[in-house]
């Protein structure tokens, strides 16, 4: 072996260069390995929250009422007078939309009911005193799939102070809002008609 062969052994760095080649290999793997955990992570709370938010909505949806048939205003005084009605009743029927989860009606519970609000042009309440009757149920004032409920409000202030302030005269217009615990509100706007009647339906 002469001297020339030695010296081009001795500057041979194949292994050296095949050696960071693995290392830079190895660094590459690793990179990915963090890279493809941290997606996988990011995708599997991204479809976790809209899985919830999924949940949510349809919770919501299925937690709300519908109103059947119109509503009616019942006037109990013996002669109608056209100003206005002051004693007398609103009542309409209330049942769950279809797929719908039972609501509770019962007005004197204390956490869990539900809320009836009025408005008009004068006056706004956000609790008014209502009485929930069963037509169609297994006895309870929980409104469940398959019942129907009519929901009742007495006018007479004297009986039913929550109603103080409200006006249904002639031509004028009033809302009632039903909101459940989850559900979406239910809004339930009508118009009074200009001739009253002992017994008026509204659509």
């Amino acid at each position: 072996m002469n001297l020339r062969n030695l010296i081009q052994r001795t500057r041979d760095e194949r292994g050296i260069t095949g050696l960071e080649t693995a290392i830079i290999l190895i660094a590459f793997v690793v990179v990915a390995t963090v890279f493809a955990f941290v997606v996988l992570t990011t995708g599997i709370f991204s479809a976790e929250r809209g899985k919830e938010t999924v949940f949510a909505g349809l919770q919501k949806a299925r937690g709300t009422m519908e109103v059947r048939g119109g509503v009616v205003i019942a006037d109990d005084d013996a002669t109608i007078v056209q100003t206005g009605i002051t004693d007398g009743s609103v009542q309409w029927s209330v049942a769950t939309t279809a797929g719908g989860e039972a609501i509770p009606l019962d007005p004197d519970a204390t956490s869990n009911r539900t809320v009836l609000a009025y408005r008009d042009a004068g006056v706004i309440i956000d609790d008014v005193t209502y009485v929930a009757t069963e037509i169609v149920g297994d006895g309870d004032l929980l409104l469940e799939p398959g019942e129907l409920f009519t929901m009742s409000v007495d006018l007479n202030t004297t009986t039913n102070p929550s109603m103080t302030g409200a006006s249904l005269t002639p031509n004028s217009r009033f809302t009632f809002e039903i909101q459940t615990p989850v559900g979406a509100v239910l809004d339930l706007t009508r118009s009074m008609p200009a001739q009253l009647d002992a017994v008026m339906q509204l659509h």
